[in-house]
């Protein structure tokens, strides 16, 4: 017996070593490689043509550049989320337009990488940097700010895990506590309103780190919690207990890293970050950014895709409904012949 004991207890341990591992790549690695990859900017202005050659020279790949015809069309990209910065040349020097609604991160670098640019410039023209830095430094507004009470993004970032996390608790005590698969969907549909018009409260209410309505944003966290809850407790209705950790691993280990919930997914590496938009927390944060800094602007994607996985979710959890009625339905024996 205490053999099979100690072959447990190792393989237990190897194990949970193994799942230690996962979970630092998994969190740790999308972070540890955050760089700009073909992030969308905008450039316009007489010299349009100069500065997007420059940006194209100094960090290739970096930006998928376009030139607008003027500045209302630069800043009618950013506000429909079609761009997350734009650069404006004139006769007396670049401006830059940021839009840190969408991420604080690449608003910060898009404004440190001109200012270099044009530091650069200077210090060839004029034969000092430190007389450039003076009067060749950009300037920058900020067109869709962030919330002022959260500038940087830090607790809009800190949103997503723990929506995930009671999502999967919820799916979890709902699978051993409720039989019945009809019950436990009605108990996920319960738990993602009370959840989510709960976390918009807090979010907005207490530690105002979201702007706009709170109906929305009450029904888009709603709608994220019911993609979680509902998809691991369809998995677990369709496949049993172990329906369960397919879907902890699914959205807790791959969705959260790829969410960009405090960059953007094109900072990400390619094509995880594309990847995770298709996923229930990216498209939780697209969806909760469009709504609250941009009017709905470039939700229609995000909306589709947590509709989808709701759906699914529901589906699964009819599917195993079904499968219970079925093994419960007595067999009608034939008569007994005379």
């Amino acid at each position: 017996m205490q053999p099979s004991l100690a072959k447990r207890a190792l393989g237990v341990a190897a194990g949970a070593a193994l799942l230690q591992l996962v979970m630092i790549i998994a969190f740790a690695w999308p972070s540890a490689r955050l760089a700009p990859r073909d992030v969308p900017i905008v450039v316009t202005g007489p010299q349009a043509a100069a500065v997007a050659d420059r940006l194209g020279r100094a960090q290739p790949g970096a930006f998928a550049i376009e030139t607008r015809r003027d500045e209302a069309a630069a800043r009618a990209a950013l506000t429909d989320r079609k761009a997350y910065g734009a650069i404006v040349t004139t006769p007396s020097g670049p401006r830059v337009l940021t839009a840190s609604g969408a991420s604080p991160m690449i608003a910060q670098q898009l404004g440190q990488l001109v200012q270099k640019m044009a530091q650069e410039q200077g210090a060839v023209a004029q034969g000092t940097q430190a007389r450039s830095a003076q009067s060749q430094a950009p300037a920058v507004q900020d067109v869709v700010a962030a919330d002022p009470d959260d500038p940087r993004g830090a607790g809009f970032g800190a949103l997503v895990l723990p929506l995930i996390m009671s999502g999967i608790a919820a799916s979890v005590l709902l699978t051993f506590a409720i039989s019945a698969p009809a019950w436990r969907a009605a108990g996920v549909v319960v738990f993602a309103l009370l959840g989510g018009f709960g976390a918009a409260g807090i979010a907005q209410g207490w530690l105002s780190l979201l702007p706009g309505s709170y109906l929305t944003l009450a029904g888009v966290m709603s709608l994220s919690i019911l993609a979680v809850a509902g998809t691991v407790a369809g998995l677990a209705a369709a496949m049993g207990r172990a329906g369960l950790g397919v879907g902890a691993l699914l959205l807790l280990f791959l969705g959260n890293p790829l969410s960009a919930a405090s960059s953007a997914p094109e900072l990400l590496p390619q094509p995880w970050g594309a990847l995770g938009q298709f996923l229930p927390p990216g498209a939780a944060v697209t969806l909760l950014r469009s709504m609250a800094f941009f009017d709905g602007a470039g939700a229609a994607r995000a909306l589709t895709v947590l509709m989808a996985w709701a759906a699914a979710g529901l589906a699964l959890l009819v599917v195993g409904e079904l499968r219970v009625r079925g093994k419960e339905e007595p067999v009608e024996r034939e008569p007994a012949l005379a």
